[in-house]
């Protein structure tokens, strides 16, 4: 019975870890305004140790709890400054983070109401929200009106998914069913593709690059050469590589792949956010015809960790693959009406958070045109980079950028060089740069998504090279 005491007698007391604690709310609230702050956002990274941490971490967790405002001074002075800051302007490695200050808001919005997304039954308003930002970047791409899917955690996460439903797509529509299919892919995808076939038991068929890309033309030799070529199910083909930001031949694998009846996957994690700015639109021609895409918002375009669109050309397919069916998963599925829609169905995740959320609230507060702007923005620093390192004697450029990465070569300098000069850079706190391999050399690699960076950054960066 409602309001009845414990079997003991004893009065209910409500336990403190559900109860609104406003000093609590105001200190972290106070951290977040703080950090929000932040013009520029500083790297960080102090040069902690394992012992370091260790030492401020002992015994902080136990039978009793801690005072909160320790445990945030801890975090904040110890904690937070170990860890390279990927939103601040000045992180050019791997590829970075810049959240909008509404999409940084927003996503605690989520937390603080326990957003989830995983059911139209349980969440449709969260759903839809989501799926409106999905038809943006469905309608970026040229993907046709019934194009869906939902948002997973990342690019790994979302090829994974996406080639699942390519193996047991392709497998009747092709009148066979190889036990271990093989799917076309470039020497230059995605180390997450290589991880994912051999997740779902398929087998690379690895196509020599040219120039570093995939081509149509060497797709359609590899697939003529290959004596297994019936069981060659579908291809990836790559909208930005990681290592360089090249973009593939798409209209040329698209054709080929149509030819060949394969699924179409691109990996547009990182690139596809280009697809907002005209200048560089006429690169991802064929992204069209994809029967699978992946776009990472939590990369370039400006959301939160961990977000990455995941679309379908035809989700009904890969509902087909990815539904799952449990007694307890019954009510979600028996009265389903047309216009449900589950995020559940379209992925390899079953409980979700709503990590979309943060991405639409951005978009509808600040507009698309905004987000072309610092895609541009980005593309011109960029460009403008490459042009500094062209000019400067001592450096030379690897190869014109077609996106937002950088490749700079320092004539003389081994790996051990590039790699003490990075971590010079990083303990100045001029900026966040790692070397990386290209043909076979070591070379440094800069990485522009944030649309803050400057060109007085970049030639400090350079300068540092002389």
């Amino acid at each position: 019975m409602a309001g009845q005491s414990p079997p003991t007698g004893e009065p209910l007391v409500p336990n403190p870890m559900f109860v609104y604690d406003e000093a609590l709310t105001e200190l972290v609230f106070r951290y977040c305004g703080d950090r929000l702050s932040l013009d520029p956002v500083p790297l960080d990274f102090g040069g902690a140790t394992t012992e370091s941490l260790d030492r401020r971490l002992q015994g902080l967790l136990g039978p009793s709890g801690n005072d909160p405002a320790k445990v945030l001074d801890l975090f904040a002075k110890h904690l937070a400054t170990a860890v390279v800051s990927c939103d601040s302007p000045r992180f050019l490695s791997f590829i970075p983070a810049a959240p909008t200050k509404a999409s940084l808001l927003f996503d605690m919005v989520v937390s603080c109401s326990s957003l989830q997304a995983t059911t139209w039954l349980e969440a449709a308003g969260a759903v839809a929200a989501e799926n409106q930002a999905l038809r943006l970047l469905a309608d970026l791409a040229g993907l046709p009106p019934g194009a869906g899917g939902c948002f997973v955690s990342g690019g790994s996460i979302a090829n994974l998914s996406a080639l699942v439903v390519a193996r047991d797509t392709a497998r009747p529509q092709a009148g066979r069913c190889p036990e271990h299919p093989l799917v076309a892919v470039s020497t230059e995808s995605h180390s997450s593709v290589a991880r994912a076939l051999s997740i779902i038991g398929a087998r690379p068929l690895v196509v020599p690059a040219e120039d570093h890309r995939l081509t149509g033309s060497a797709l359609s030799a590899s697939l003529g050469a290959e004596p297994e070529r019936a069981d060659v199910v579908g291809v990836v083909a790559t909208a930005g590589t990681t290592n360089a930001g090249l973009v593939d031949d798409l209209q040329g694998v698209s054709e080929v792949a149509r030819r060949h009846g394969l699924w179409f996957h691109v990996d547009a994690a990182y690139g596809g956010a280009a697809l907002f700015a005209s200048s560089v639109r006429e690169r991802f021609a064929g992204i069209e015809w994809a029967d699978s895409i992946v776009i990472d918002p939590h990369k370039w375009l400006f959301a939160p960790f961990d977000c990455a669109g995941l679309l379908y050309r035809e989700p009904a397919l890969a509902k087909a693959v990815h539904a799952q069916k449990a007694a307890y998963l019954e009510v979600v599925h028996e009265d389903e009406a047309a216009d449900d829609w589950n995020p559940s169905d379209y992925a390899v995740h079953l409980t979700r958070r709503a990590r979309g959320l943060a991405l639409w609230f951005s978009l509808a507060v600040y507009g698309t045109d905004a987000y072309s702007r610092a895609v541009e923005a980005v593309l011109h620093v960029a460009q403008s980079a490459a042009e500094l390192v062209d000019r400067a004697p001592h450096l030379e450029l690897v190869r014109p950028p077609d996106l937002s990465v950088v490749l700079v070569r320092r004539p003389g300098w081994d790996r051990h060089r590039y790699q003490a000069w990075s971590l010079q850079l990083l303990e100045d706190q001029t900026a966040f740069v790692t070397p990386t391999t290209w043909e076979g050399e070591t070379v440094a690699r800069l990485c522009f998504l944030h649309p803050h960076t400057t060109l007085q950054m970049v030639q400090e960066i350079l300068d540092s090279m002389a």
